[in-house]
């Protein structure tokens, strides 16, 4: 039951940090003036605390002895974050990054960020739904 617990705790964590790269991300679009560092928050999160939660709630929910279809949902956040830096990588190839003009194609691919951004949250808020109903299945079974 305690590991539930955990796994419940972990996933809110991660559910907190994927809310917050939202708000770090419009704190480094609206720094003035613009430097490398205006993104760091934003970076740091999404770079080592986003992975390491999810990392950590997976585990978590394999010794929580969730679902199989559980734990790999819960893997999936994690999935969609790769997705993210591929997103940045394909807009930077086309043509977004800092070094270059920024074309109609890139700005396209690079919007997708936010978008996929927002699923991530979607997903993980599902994520913690579905923890929380195997903490109650586990409190109703005692």
């Amino acid at each position: 039951m305690m590991i539930r617990r955990i796994y419940v705790g972990l996933v809110g964590l991660l559910l907190a940090s994927g809310a917050l790269q939202f708000y770090f991300a419009a704190v480094g679009a609206f720094t003035r003036p613009q430097t490398d560092d205006s993104y760091a928050l934003h970076a740091t999160n999404g770079r080592i605390v986003f992975p390491v939660l999810a990392i950590l709630a997976t585990i978590a929910a394999a010794l929580a002895k969730a679902p199989g279809k559980l734990v790999a949902f819960t893997l999936a956040p994690l999935g969609l974050l790769v997705v993210q830096v591929l997103i940045i990588v394909l807009g930077n190839i086309i043509g977004g990054s800092t070094e270059q003009r920024t074309t109609a194609v890139s700005l396209a691919i690079l919007g997708l960020h936010a978008v996929n951004g927002a699923f991530i949250l979607d997903v993980t808020g599902k994520v913690m739904k579905r923890a929380r109903d195997h903490l109650s299945a586990a409190s109703a079974a005692k």
